[in-house]
């Protein structure tokens, strides 16, 4: 029985989570963690995230398969640390953003490489928030296939879909696009509504008034600052314009409120209510 040796550069909430899953697709599978955080490590190790614990990159370099689970700035720089890979060793980064991703990889390593942005995650992060569902039943994103190795698009689609996730492919730069609507753009409203109650509201009112509503509106807003602005920064263009776009639809809908255009008010939220025919 041959051992596969599958590196975890950050084991955090993403890290955690696809060890987890993959574990339970395989016993032939030796999980070595890499994290700047020291109790990290330690609860990872405890946890039983990972085998073995090591503190360079030329060490988990050795693995046969190797997940970047760290802030996409993270990812950028670590890419370019790379030297001297096995031809088959394959590196998946699990990156929000894509495009700077993928053509910030240094070109002898390119082939090694396979960009990916699985659509899952909760506000919550760390070697404890680990879940054996997050990836089942949700989309991986796979960027730019066409820029990695014959071998390593293989190696990736066998692993996404063994853990239960629907592969979706498209191009890095069209996928920032997407994502800056549908993720990045929510991200920065829910922070922004965190923000705007907590100068109006004083916590004592917030506890007594925040329904499901508020609730799910400001949950994302627990998400790791460190992260999102590694993200807003990569995908600046593209989010500000996916603000631009809510930022026209908040203002007509202060306008028909103050101009008392009920039946148009209504009519546009009807619009909206469409949206969950698509989801559901």
């Amino acid at each position: 029985m041959t051992t596969t040796k599958i590196g975890i550069i950050g084991l955090g909430l993403m890290g955690g989570s696809l060890s987890i899953a993959l574990q339970k697709t395989s016993k032939e599978f030796y999980f070595v963690g890499l994290d700047h955080n020291k109790e990290h490590c330690t609860q990872a190790l405890s946890l039983g995230l990972v085998n073995e614990v090591v503190h360079t990159l030329d060490a988990i370099s050795r693995c046969n398969i190797i997940f970047l689970t760290i802030p996409v700035d993270g990812i950028i720089a670590i890419s370019k640390q790379f030297r001297q890979l096995d031809a088959k060793c394959t590196i998946i980064d699990l990156g929000s953003t894509k495009e700077k991703i993928s053509t910030s990889i240094p070109l002898e390593v390119r082939e090694n490489f396979v960009t990916a942005h699985p659509m899952t995650g909760t506000e919550k992060f760390g070697p404890s928030a680990a879940i054996a569902d997050l990836y089942q039943d949700k989309v991986v994103v796979l960027c730019d296939m066409e820029k990695s190795g014959v071998y390593q698009q293989k190696v990736a689609k066998e692993l996404f879909s063994s853990i239960g996730m629907q592969l979706v492919f498209m191009d890095a730069k069209e996928h920032d696009r997407h994502a800056a609507f549908i993720s990045h753009m929510p991200h920065a409203l829910s922070y922004s509504l965190a923000n705007a109650v907590m100068k109006q509201e004083a916590s004592e009112s917030i506890i007594a008034l925040a329904g499901g509503g508020f609730k799910d509106m400001s949950r994302i807003a627990k998400s790791s600052p460190k992260m999102w602005e590694d993200i807003f920064r990569q995908n600046k263009s593209n989010l500000i314009e996916a603000i631009n776009v809510f930022q026209s639809e908040l203002d007509k809908c202060q306008k028909m409120v103050e101009k008392e255009e009920w039946n148009t008010l209504n009519a546009w939220m009807q619009d909206a209510n469409t949206l969950h025919d698509i989801l559901e």
